[in-house]
């Protein structure tokens, strides 16, 4: 009976396995559906915004269709430049196989050139002569294993120099397909950056007529307000989504409280709590940096938020759980999209000047729940410090 209950453990794993598989990969199709209700739920909420600042202000729209399409054009002019590094690589990798493939051809030509020579030297008809010569039996057959030897090795240089001919043919083929790609990357290139010109001169004209039209520093208070309310109404609604779908972690993001890394390494121009406009304050900090520079998490987490918001330009926002969100604004770029998992110091953005800024800065903010605290109770560490 004993050994019957050994053999049933023994089994035992082999008929849990398919079970906990199964197990496992409903789980992951519930979590699947899950994040999909998330990303329905965020998407719901962004487009009645936008209905929203539609009805209240048409130059703001355009704005954001303009700072949009910059974004766009931005990510398409690095992913040209991505591709003309590589194919700058691939074009100095081939060089070098070309000019190592060219010293073995001479060097191969060179030995073939002196066994025709010496072929020649010595009458070109070696076997014939050695017949007719009739030298020792002894003498004869080791001579004529060395001719025979020596014509093998003749060959194999002619089909090492045929080869070595046929690879640099290949080689130099290769070369002008990467030359013509690298000239068709530089003409979109090209193409692209007059887009980009023209959304930029968008940008700015819309800017002009949207500092017209705010006369008075009431009507920019006015404005800031409005801005304001659209960011809380936008963290209250996605405080209430993600309460639903918490994130649990063993390392809960308020234990590193004073212990963060700043996410981009930049001069502090606007501190939290400090007076901003009326009776307006920060509720974040901004840091001026330069155009492109990288946007990094500060800790573990989900992407809740990757889009336009009418004063925060583009606005990436991470769940860090346990309500606490982390909001990125005024990017040039965002590199993450809503349900994507990121760790401390991700890149999730790049530094820019969207939502009608003056000068390329981020916007960092930090919330329990809907409430702002101060960034600087959390951070004190410079990217790069350990």
């Amino acid at each position: 009976m004993r050994r019957y209950a050994l053999i049933l453990i023994a089994l035992l794993p082999a008929v849990l396995t398919p079970s906990i598989a199964a197990a496992d990969d409903e789980l992951a199709k519930v979590k699947e559906r899950e994040l999909e209700a998330v990303r329905d739920r965020i998407s719901a909420l962004k487009k009645s915004m936008d209905k929203a600042g539609r009805d209240r202000d048409r130059v703001t729209v355009e704005l954001e269709q303009a700072e949009l399409r910059i974004a766009e054009q931005r990510m398409l002019l690095n992913d040209l430049e991505r591709e003309r590094r590589y194919t700058e690589r691939q074009l100095a990798e081939l060089g070098e196989r070309i000019s190592q493939r060219e010293a073995e051809l001479e060097h191969e030509s060179g030995e073939l050139a002196e066994q025709v020579r010496a072929a020649y030297m010595s009458g070109g008809q070696e076997r014939l002569k050695l017949l007719l010569n009739q030298e020792d039996p002894a003498l004869l057959g080791r001579m004529l294993a060395y001719y025979d030897y020596l014509n093998r090795h003749r060959a194999g240089n002619i089909d090492a120099v045929n080869s070595r001919l046929a690879e640099l043919a290949e080689l130099k083929s290769r070369v002008t397909a990467e030359q013509a790609r690298l000239d068709e990357l530089a003409k979109r290139r090209y193409a692209e950056l007059g887009v980009l010109n023209d959304a930029q001169e968008k940008r700015r004209d819309l800017l002009a007529t949207l500092r017209k039209r705010i006369a008075s520093e009431t009507q920019e208070v006015e404005r800031l307000a409005v801005e304001e309310k659209d960011l809380e109404r936008l963290v209250a609604e996605l405080t209430s989504i993600l309460s639903d779908y918490p994130i649990s972690s063993e390392n809960p993001f308020s234990e590193h409280k004073g212990r963060l890394t700043w996410p981009v390494a930049g001069r502090l121009v606007s501190d939290y709590g400090q007076p901003r406009s009326g009776n307006l304050k920060w509720r974040g900090v901004v840091l001026a940096a330069p155009r492109g520079s990288e946007v990094r998490s500060v800790y573990h987490g989900r992407i809740v938020f990757a889009d336009w918001l009418a004063g925060m330009g583009l606005l990436i926002i991470v769940d860090h759980g346990d309500d606490y969100l982390t909001l990125y604004g005024y990017n040039e770029t965002l590199l993450k999209n809503p349900g994507d998992w990121v760790a401390p110091g991700d890149v999730i953005a790049t530094v820019g000047e969207s939502g009608g800024q003056a000068e390329p800065s981020l916007y960092f903010e930090l919330r329990k729940g809907t409430r702002p605290q101060s960034p600087r109770a959390w951070v004190s560490r410079q990217p790069g410090e350990r």
